[in-house]
C-alpha cells in the first residue's frame, strides 16, 4: 500500500487519499461490459510483498508471451518484509494480468486507468528480469596532482523496463574508447561551490515512506493522517510539498509540553509490538493497558490543573506596548493567524497585526483616512487606516482585466477558506470566473487568447501556458 502511494504520487501526482479512492473502486468492482462488475485488483490495504503461487505462474506465462522469455526472471524472487509486517493479505496486483490497460481503457474513467495501469505494470515488472547496463569508466590524470574520472553506461538488456520504463530519461551518456596513454582536450572548466543544505521538505510520497519506517500507522492510515493534518489546517501543502502551519506548529508545541511519553516518535511502534506480544501470548493484556493508561491519566490530570491557564504555553510576549494602557503586548493565535494583542483583556481590546500594513498613496472615499493593504481569512484585501471606526474596504487586483467578454471587472488574488491562493473576477458573483493559475496580461501569441497563465513545475521552470489553445511559452 505504501509502495502504491508513493509511486502514484511520483508518477501520476495523485495524493495518498485520490489513490486510495480509486483503489477501492478497482477493488470492489468495474462494469466490463457483459462481464458485469468484475474487481480488478486485489485487497488495496496491505503490508505483505508476498504473491500467491497461481498469480506468478500466470504472471510469467504471460510476460514470456508478451515481451518474450528473455524478459521472465529466473526463479521466484524474494523481496524484503517490512518491519512489523502482518503480511495479512498478498501484495496488490491485478486480479487477471491477462487483462490490459488497452482492454479496459472503455470501461475506466482517466484516473482509474492510470492506477490500474501502475499496478499492472508494477506486477509484471516485480516478475522480470533485472535491466542489464554496460558501464565504462576511465580514470583521466590532469597534470601531477589531479585524477579526474568520466563514466558512462548504455543499456543491453532492458528487462524489467520493457514492463514499466524508468520515470528517469533513458538516455545515457556513454564515452568512446580509451586506452592507456591517450591524450585528451581540454574544452572547459566549470566552477561551482556547494553548500550544506538542510533535508529536503515532505512531500506526500516521502512522509509515507517515513511513517512506514519508523512504525507509525498502518497501510490502511496512511491517507487518513495525510488528509486529517491538511483537513485541520495542521499543514498545508504547496506545489506538492507539505508545510506546518502556525497553527500546526502551536499545537505540537502545547501537546510536545503536556503529553511528552505519548507524542515521542516511536511510542506507536512500541504499542504495536506489545499489542503483537499479547496476540503471541507473551504479555498479559492488562499489563499492557496499565503500562500505557496510568501515564495518560496523570497527564491528563495535569491538564485538568491548569484549566484555563492552557493558553500561555503559547503566548509569547513582546517588546511592542499597548497603545491604550501600556502594558507588553502578547502574541496570540487567532482563525486568522497570529497577531498582537493586549494581556489585559477583556477590560482592554485593543489589538495589533503582527505583519506590517503597507501604505497606499490612496484616502479612503468615506473618512478620508489612509488606505493600507491587510490580511484576512481570504488573503489580501484594502481598507482604512481607521478600522473599526470606518469599515471602507476593497480588493486587491492585478491590474488584468477579466477575460469574460463584456465583464469589465479585474482580477483579484482570493485564498480558499483552507488557504489555498487563487484568482477570481472582482464582479463576483455577477462574473464567476476562476482559476487556480496567476492569470497575466500577456496575450498568446499562437492564437490570439485574451491572455497566458503562470505555470511552475519541477522539470520546466517557470513558464506561460494560455488555457484555450494550452501552448506553452518560456516566461
Amino acid at each position: 500500500t505504501s509502495t502504491m502511494q508513493r509511486e502514484a504520487a511520483g508518477r501520476l501526482g495523485f495524493s495518498a487519499k485520490k489513490t486510495m479512492l480509486i483503489a477501492q473502486q478497482l477493488y470492489e468492482g468495474v462494469e466490463l461490459g457483459s462481464e458485469g462488475s468484475v474487481g480488478l485488483i486485489s485487497y488495496m490495504r496491505t503490508d505483505s510483498t508476498r504473491v500467491n503461487d497461481e498469480a506468478y505462474r500466470r504472471g510469467t506465462q504471460f510476460i514470456a508471451e508478451t515481451f518474450g522469455p528473455d524478459v521472465v526472471f529466473g526463479g521466484k524472487r524474494g523481496f524484503k518484509k517490512a518491519k512489523r509486517s502482518q503480511d495479512a493479505h498478498e501484495a496488490i496486483r491485478p486480479t487477471d494480468c491477462t487483462r490490459t490497460p488497452d482492454q479496459l481503457k472503455k470501461f475506466l474513467t482517466k484516473d482509474q486507468l492510470s492506477l490500474y495501469n501502475l499496478v499492472w505494470r508494477r506486477f509484471l515488472a516485480s516478475l522480470a528480469a533485472p535491466a542489464v547496463y554496460e558501464v565504462k569508466e576511465a580514470d583521466i590524470a590532469a597534470g601531477e596532482r589531479f585524477i579526474l574520472r568520466a563514466s558512462g553506461r548504455r543499456l543491453v538488456s532492458p528487462g524489467f523496463l520493457s514492463i514499466m520504463p524508468d520515470r528517469k530519461s533513458e538516455q545515457e551518456d556513454w564515452i568512446p574508447d580509451m586506452a592507456e596513454g591517450d591524450g585528451v582536450k581540454l574544452l572547459k572548466i566549470e566552477s561551482s561551490q556547494h553548500f550544506t543544505e538542510p533535508p529536503p521538505r515532505f512531500n506526500e510520497a516521502s512522509l509515507i515512506k517515513e511513517l512506514e519506517d519508523k512504525g507509525i500507522g498502518r497501510p490502511s492510515t496512511y491517507a487518513s493522517i495525510i488528509s486529517i493534518i491538511q483537513a485541520r489546517d495542521y499543514a498545508k501543502k504547496e506545489k506538492g510539498t507539505l508545510y506546518p502551519t502556525p497553527l500546526g506548529e502551536q499545537v505540537w508545541k502545547i501537546l510536545d509540553q503536556l503529553f511528552k511519553d505519548i507524542f515521542e516518535i516511536d511510542f506507536t511502534a512500541r504499542m504495536e509490538n506489545e499489542l503483537d506480544k499479547v496476540e503471541e501470548a507473551k504479555e498479559d493484556w492488562r499489563d499492557v493497558v496499565r503500562f500505557f493508561y496510568e501515564p495518560l491519566v496523570g497527564d491528563l490530570d495535569k491538564v485538568k490543573e491548569r484549566g484555563g491557564n492552557l493558553k500561555s504555553l503559547v503566548q509569547e510576549e513582546t517588546d511592542e506596548t499597548c497603545d491604550i494602557c501600556g502594558r507588553k503586548l502578547v502574541k496570540k493565535w487567532g482563525k486568522n493567524g497570529p497577531f498582537l494583542a493586549c494581556p489585559g483583556y477583556p477590560e482592554c481590546r485593543f489589538t495589533k497585526s503582527l505583519e506590517k500594513e503597507e501604505e497606499l498613496d490612496r484616502v479612503c472615499p468615506k473618512c478620508g483616512g489612509t488606505l493600507r493593504y491587510k490580511n484576512g481569512r481570504f488573503g489580501r484585501f484594502i481598507a482604512c487606516q481607521n478600522y473599526p471606526e470606518c469599515r471602507y474596504t476593497e480588493a486587491v487586483t492585478l491590474g488584468i482585466p477579466c477575460p469574460v467578454e463584456g465583464c469589465g471587472g479585474e482580477i483579484v488574488e482570493k485564498r480558499t477558506r483552507r488557504g489555498k491562493v487563487f484568482y477570481g473576477c472582482s464582479n463576483y458573483p455577477t462574473c464567476t470566473y476562476a482559476s487556480w493559475d496567476k492569470p497575466t496580461s500577456k496575450r498568446c501569441p499562437s492564437c490570439s487568447g485574451a491572455y497566458l497563465v503562470e505555470k511552475e513545475s519541477k522539470k520546466k521552470g517557470r513558464y506561460l501556458k494560455c488555457p484555450a489553445c494550452k501552448a506553452e511559452f518560456t516566461s
